[in-house]
């Protein structure tokens, strides 16, 4: 169970820290960040790998970096949908 908590705030730290890190923000609050912690940890390890330091099962500096990716990709999707439709 502390596991599973562990890993839920480190997703939330983590998709905070990507978020910050990348021009426009992630939606959605805590919600957002840990489903950009989620995917950017995914995201992360496929393009970096799994090195560095790992808490709650997450590789620190590529899930940042893959969260950063993410929301990243997210504002550039919805900024073009935006001007689609406008």
């Amino acid at each position: 169970m502390i596991s599973l908590l562990i890993t839920i705030v480190m997703a939330i730290v983590i998709g905070t820290i990507g978020s910050a890190i990348a021009p426009g923000g992630m939606p959605g609050g805590i919600i957002g960040s840990m489903i950009a912690g989620f995917v950017g940890a995914w995201l992360g390890s496929l393009l970096l790998g799994f090195w560095g330091p790992v808490i709650g099962g997450f590789a620190i500096i590529p899930a940042i970096i893959g969260a950063a990716v993410f929301v990243l990709l997210l504002t550039l999707l919805s900024r073009a949908l935006n001007s689609n439709l406008l």
